[in-house]
């Protein structure tokens, strides 16, 4: 049995940071995860991803702000558990949860912060007849390392942040770039629009609207795709790569059956600390909801710190809780007989 001050439930940048945060309050921390290894989404999906909005960062690729927060973190000795998603929550005692994973590793802790982003997601697939067959051989809905693209011909379709910001950047990668959008508007920031434009008027990338793609060529592997025009009319592209990027279709699996206040598969927390309603639980991050809710790694952050001041309040009722700056006090790690387990 692994026990803890605080078991963070997502091992995403939101949980990382919240343990550096939980840290400067001599409390520790043990992370679950159904992935193999931290950084949520920013590793498993898309690690060589730069990242404009990082407070200090004008760029970072998705991987590097997961190392340093690693590395933020490491004066805290973490635990992690990995690759086994929390199936079941039960109260065990007076402010006492406890959490058994999938695999039946159990964990104790008197709070407990669901950082689970998006929670268990599955990619938005296109309509088309057969594309499971390509998958891995061409198709893709996730880019893990751009370099397998260097020197292909691409074709992306989407319209949202995760499609421009890829052609943008594979623009200088892959011999040649195309991105199909069924709409002539985006739905992504206006800077990745204005440069995917910009890259279009300068004869970089093909960009193609009113048109959505509509068959896959090739026996084996991608050959081609199949493009249709608003007008009707078809269009074969010829390409070696078609990565769709519909976005996620998020679902929050156990979590959902835990007795919580639930939204369009989000939890509802008070904005004052992001508890939850049920004493001594939180959540953090993309998977919660309150009125002008922003899902941003920087507003995560933002939420993890508040929400460890109140767990602290929570767990020590009678201590006072005197903030202090970094700047003054420096960052201190845990005592070594305070150090979670490793599993």
């Amino acid at each position: 049995m692994i026990q803890t001050d605080i078991l963070i439930i997502g091992a995403g940048p939101v949980g990382l940071f919240t343990v550096f945060e939980a840290g400067l309050l001599k409390l520790r921390c043990h992370l679950i995860d159904s992935l193999g290894q931290p950084g949520g989404q920013l590793t498993e999906i898309y690690p060589k991803k730069p990242i404009y909005d990082i407070p200090g960062y004008p760029t970072v690729l998705a991987g590097e702000l997961v190392d340093n927060l690693m590395k933020q973190i490491e004066p805290f000795n973490p635990g992690f558990t990995l690759g086994e998603p929390a199936a079941k929550i039960e109260e065990v005692g007076e402010k006492m949860y406890q959490v058994t994973t999938v695999k039946g590793t159990v964990h104790q802790a008197p709070v407990i912060m669901i950082a689970g982003g998006l929670g268990v997601f599955t990619p938005r697939k296109p309509p088309i007849p057969n594309i499971d067959k390509y998958e891995d051989n061409g198709v893709a809905y996730v880019i893990r390392d751009p370099e397998v693209y260097r020197g292909k011909d691409v074709l992306l379709a989407g319209g949202g942040d995760s499609a421009l910001d890829w052609t943008i950047f594979l623009a200088d990668v892959a011999n040649s770039v195309t991105l199909v959008h069924r709409r002539d508007s985006f739905r992504g920031a206006l800077d990745s629009v204005e440069k995917v434009t910009e890259l279009a008027e300068s004869g970089k990338i093909n960009l193609v609207t009113n048109a959505q793609a509509v068959g896959i060529i090739g026996e084996e592997k991608v050959e081609g795709v199949t493009v249709k025009h608003k007008s009707g009319e078809l269009e074969d592209i010829p390409v070696d790569s078609f990565i769709p990027l519909f976005g996620l279709a998020p679902k929050l699996g156990p979590i959902a059956e835990w007795g919580l206040n639930i939204h369009k598969n989000a939890i509802i927390v008070d904005t004052k600390d992001y508890s939850t309603g049920i004493p001594g639980i939180y959540a953090i991050g993309d998977i919660n909801h309150y009125e002008g809710k922003l899902k941003l790694i920087l507003c995560g952050f933002h939420e993890g710190t508040m929400a460890v001041q109140s767990a602290f309040s929570y767990i020590y009722p009678d201590k006072k809780l005197s903030f202090k700056y970094t700047t003054v006090n420096g960052v201190q790690g845990l005592p070594k007989e305070a150090e979670a387990a490793v599993v």
